[in-house]
């Protein structure tokens, strides 16, 4: 049997000191050292931000119609312009090209006079507290690879995820919960990839919670307590010298501590998702009904209740029953959507703004990529995917609120001023959380990982 002192010292502290209340500090200190993945650890520098709140839109949110207002592109609606880009004049039917109008209005709010879209009136209530990026792009039209480059920063290849990045560096506050948890009605494209954890220690993949009367099906235990931590304790034990005889297995030890960690969650999980304990105005705030559990309403209280719980990265992502925002046949899809997040999210920022959690928290609002300011006629109903220019938004911990970043052209074809590309909006809520992206890497098949693979750059204008 190999002698690895290391393995037996993290064997030790896992199975003697791992949850104990006494010197907390001193126990976390020596489970980092000794490589347990889920120990908290310190980031590069101080940041204000402790924890992510991550909105995702699936689909392709039309920037033009929601969050950057183009006059010119009313002006112009109708008018053909040139093909000339090799992603526009080799598709078929697009021979031709015509601008197409936004079809809702916009309008200033708040003190710094942000212009919104009448599609998202109590996001408008918010705009102060905003850093709103009109100067998005990304590498790829179509879904699958736009909708894994915004979490993976890989476009063609699996790879850890943003949220798995964050746990990995600062492991996680309450170890009763996961540290990555993605609250989804159902998958997007990419499908488990988006959260998974890749070459990274699998402590670190993210947990599905699908909203309804059971979000994580299996966490009420059949057996007494006294019976079932005996039984936790011989497993553990057992667990311990058999990853002693395999130099510390990265899988294993990812496995053990699942079983601990699922053991908590018996008693975490229940009391997280009870939204029962708020109250009648609360709830009323996120659009809510009493008993209710499904709905992105209940996806932004659960999510505030896990962050208050020291939940260290929830992603929410909108794929309803109303589908997504991929509107090729019809932009007034867009109305059902915005109408589905708009007050919840708005309730969110609010809530977590009263309470304080805004200060160290911070929220991302994203989509893949936005859509095409024209189609193939003049009178087509929908908009096509659009790579070149879309909206983001950041709010919360390190963020300078009430701020228009970038822009597009007057037709909102390009971003043209202060472009930021997905891998600089990365290394940009990697630094809010206190990391410098380029030095947060992980050793694989010979070369050193990151999230933003070789490129990005922090948007410092976006910093408070």
């Amino acid at each position: 049997m190999p002698n690895n002192p290391k393995s037996h010292r993290r064997g030790f502290l896992q199975s003697s000191v791992a949850g104990s209340m006494l010197l907390p500090g001193i126990v976390q200190q020596l489970l980092a050292d000794s490589g347990d993945p889920l120990a908290q650890r310190q980031p590069h520098f101080p940041a204000k931000a402790k924890r992510v709140i991550f909105l995702f839109m699936t689909g392709g949110v039309s920037h033009v119609d929601t969050l950057d207002p183009k006059p010119a592109l009313t002006r112009d609606h109708g008018k053909e312009i040139k093909a000339d880009h090799p992603e526009i004049k080799d598709r078929p039917g697009y021979e031709r090209i015509y601008l197409k109008r936004p079809q809702w209005e916009f309008s200033p709010h708040g003190e710094c006079g942000t212009e919104i879209s009448a599609l998202f009136p109590h996001l408008a209530e918010c705009v102060d507290d905003i850093a709103l990026i009109r100067s998005m792009h990304t590498s790829h039209s179509n879904h699958y690879n736009a909708t894994l480059g915004m979490h993976t920063g890989s476009f063609t290849f699996s790879r850890p995820s943003l949220g798995s990045w964050v746990s990995y560096g600062l492991g996680t506050m309450n170890r009763n919960l996961p540290g990555f948890v993605v609250i989804a009605p159902r998958q997007t494209y990419a499908g488990t990839q988006v959260y998974a954890s890749d070459f990274l220690p699998g402590a670190h993949q993210g947990t599905l919670v699908v909203p309804g009367a059971t979000p994580i099906a299996n966490v009420a235990s059949r057996i007494p307590e006294d019976r079932q931590k005996l039984e936790l304790a011989t497993l553990r034990s057992l667990n311990a010298k058999h990853l002693e005889s395999r130099d510390g297995d990265g899988l294993l030890t990812a496995r053990m501590r699942s079983f601990e960690t699922a053991f908590g969650m018996q008693m975490a999980v229940p009391d997280a998702f009870d939204l029962n304990s708020e109250s009648d105005e609360t709830l009323q705030s996120y659009g809510l009904q009493r008993g209710q559990t499904a709905g992105f309403g209940w996806q932004c209280l659960a999510a505030r209740r896990l962050v208050e719980r020291g939940v260290r990265f929830v992603e929410l992502i909108d794929t309803g029953s109303s589908g997504n925002w991929d509107a090729h046949g019809d932009m007034m899809s867009h109305v059902g959507l915005a109408k589905n997040v708009d007050q919840p999210i708005a309730a969110l920022l609010k809530d977590l703004k009263r309470s304080g959690l805004l200060e160290d928290t911070l929220v991302v609002w994203t989509t893949e990529f936005g859509r095409t300011p024209f189609n193939n006629t003049a009178d087509a109903k929908g908009r096509e995917h659009h790579p070149w220019a879309f909206s983001s938004w950041l709010a919360g911990a390190g963020v300078k609120p009430g701020i228009v970043h970038g822009a597009t052209d007057e037709h909102g074809l390009r971003a043209v001023e202060k472009p930021v590309h997905v891998h600089d909006f990365q290394a940009t809520i990697l630094h809010l959380m206190g990391f410098d992206h380029e030095r947060l890497t992980y050793r694989h098949a010979g070369r050193d990982y990151r999230l933003t693979d070789v490129e990005g750059h922090v948007v410092s204008d976006v910093l408070a």
